[in-house]
């Protein structure tokens, strides 16, 4: 069973619409003890790291993710979730995340080295480059095109956790991170056609092998 936790930010319609479509029990809650029953949490997210990270406060769902991640219970963050996966951001303002990665979230420049502007947010079709085959949500696929929307990237000097990237004008985007249970995607998998779903498959069925 995978737990979706609701803290009141993200594309839960769209989430929950891909774990039916591939047949996966799930249950939305923003309880924890709810939450706690079930064997892998996903962590969605749209919108302000800053809100959404008051919204995890608020309801104690910053400390219950922290406690299961740290118990071993698999998590994969999505979108925003990814990024608070992650130690701080500077949206709007220096904000601290979960700390379960290392790193900082900052805003697209918007300029590449040489001074040429470019588009912010990242947004549409972009190619992934795998750097760990051996990464539980990339086992069995083949490097293909996802879909991102996002205007903060995540920025780390630990490549460890880096299991696949993109490249947006001179930009690494780290795209796919983990370390161990804890994963995360920077793109949307759930509207991401058969690479993205494919990797939803391998996080329920990780945490299906790991009961």
């Amino acid at each position: 069973m995978i737990g979706i936790i609701d803290y009141g930010m993200g594309n839960l319609h769209s989430v929950c619409s891909a774990l039916k479509r591939i047949n996966q029990p799930y249950i939305l809650s923003s309880n924890p003890e709810k939450l706690q029953e079930v064997d892998g949490l996903l962590l969605p997210g749209v919108g302000s790291f800053k809100d959404a990270m008051n919204g995890l406060v608020k309801t104690g769902l910053d400390n219950f993710v922290k406690k299961e991640a740290a118990g071993g219970k698999p998590l994969l963050g999505i979108c925003l979730g990814m990024q608070l996966l992650f130690d701080e951001s500077t949206e709007n303002g220096l904000t601290k995340g979960l700390g379960l990665l290392p790193g900082k979230v900052n805003r697209f420049l918007g300029k590449t080295s040489e001074g040429t502007a470019y588009k912010v947010p990242h947004m549409g079709w972009n190619n992934l480059q795998f750097l760990q085959d051996d990464q539980p949500l990339l086992k069995g696929l083949e490097e293909g095109y996802v879909y991102f929307v996002h205007s903060f990237v995540v920025q780390t000097e630990n490549r460890e956790v880096l299991a696949a990237v993109a490249n947006y004008e001179d930009v690494e985007v780290p795209a796919v991170v983990g370390r161990g249970r804890i994963m995360g995607t920077q793109f949307h998998p759930e509207k991401s056609s058969e690479t993205g779903m494919g990797m939803l498959q391998n996080f329920c069925r990780f945490v299906e092998e790991g009961k």
